[in-house]
């Protein structure tokens, strides 16, 4: 598991014309982002400074240190904002786990054949997505959901599968009911 930054949260660009920023964020609580008042860039050098925020859609709106009009805001869209991870409560029990705990850990499915490890966790606007690195060949994605990972064992350094798209043959098929 990484010691070094998770991300939390993303600039989405101004909000109006004084200033204020749309920040989405990764975390269950948007309004969490405002409690830890300043995010860091992933190297940990400066990012910003939350000096206000309320809640919007998937995130929050907020008044940054020093931002102070719309050009200052936009500037920053894009910009990915972290957090140290001894900065974050360690999760509550041993189901729950960052994403970022899921980088390198062995894919395998329910019958113990090996399929690779997570190279990545992606989003890209349907949810959140495994990028699976194979022992050889291209990476592939696996969505990350109940039925496609039914078992995560961060404390086995595994992740139990059950990739969409593999179907079991039904043995009555093709046969003759006469």
């Amino acid at each position: 598991m990484s010691d070094e930054f998770l991300l939390v949260a993303q600039i989405g660009g101004a909000h109006g014309v004084r200033g204020e920023v749309r920040i989405t964020a990764f975390t269950a609580d948007p309004m969490s982002l405002a409690d830890y008042k300043t995010l860091v860039r992933q190297d940990g050098s400066a990012g910003v400074t939350i000096t206000s925020a309320r809640p919007a859609k998937a995130g929050i709106v907020a008044r940054l240190k020093g931002v102070a009009d719309r050009n200052a805001a936009e500037a920053l869209r894009g910009l990915k904002l972290f957090l140290p991870r001894a900065a974050l409560p360690p999760p509550e029990d041993e189901d729950e786990f960052y994403l970022a705990d899921l980088i390198g850990l062995v894919v395998e499915t329910t019958d113990g054949k090996a399929l690779g490890r997570v190279k990545s966790v992606q989003d890209f606007g349907a949810g959140d997505l495994l990028e699976i690195q194979p022992p050889q060949g291209p990476t592939w994605w696996l969505p990350f959901t109940r039925e496609a990972v039914p078992e995560v064992k961060i404390a086995e350094r595994r992740i139990i599968a059950a990739p969409p798209g593999v179907i079991e043959a039904d043995p009555n098929e093709g046969r003759d009911e006469t």
